[in-house]
């Protein structure tokens, strides 16, 4: 959202800090996935931005992507009614090609990709009060490149959420 995360900061002795933000809710909706190479175990994080609240046809289009990219896919998902339409859809669409397993219901702390955007909210974008959509955009698209890049960081989620790779 255009809102910025408010996080603890530090501010000379005696002065206040203050944000002035956006009155504006404003706001982007992103896909990712957190992927595992089955022979070496390497993590991978994908994702798509979207100007929009996310429908069942952004999810099959997005996992469409990744079955064109990777191959046989297991995906191991929240009971989101998003996913759970698109579930059906990509059964039909890719039959043996897609495996869908479901997490338990209301536990995201069992969700690694949970832990993706805790890291981007919390961590990369804290404070940050963008200009506009596009500036946020690119700032989370720049934050999630950027964990893309870090093995050790994306391995953490797997073992914050006790999931062993």
């Amino acid at each position: 959202m255009l809102q910025p995360v408010v996080r603890r900061t530090w501010a000379p002795q005696g002065e206040t800090p203050v944000l002035d933000c956006w009155g504006r809710h404003d706001r982007l909706s992103v896909l990712s996935v957190l992927t595992v190479s089955p022979q070496c175990r390497r993590v991978g994080l994908h994702f798509d931005i979207f100007d929009h609240n996310i429908v069942t046809e952004d999810v099959v289009e997005f996992v469409a992507k990744l079955v064109r990219r990777l191959g046989k896919i297991t995906l191991v998902w929240d009971r989101w009614q998003v996913h759970r339409s698109a579930a059906r859809q990509l059964q039909v669409r890719f039959g043996r090609r897609i495996h869908i397993e479901w997490l338990p219901a209301y536990a995201p702390e069992l969700n690694p990709t949970e832990y993706v955007w805790g890291h981007t909210k919390s961590v990369d974008l804290a404070n940050f009060i963008p200009d506009d959509t596009l500036h946020l955009g690119q700032s989370v698209a720049d934050s999630l490149r950027n964990t893309r890049q870090n093995q050790t960081l994306l391995r953490s989620f797997f073992q914050h959420a006790q999931l062993v790779l």
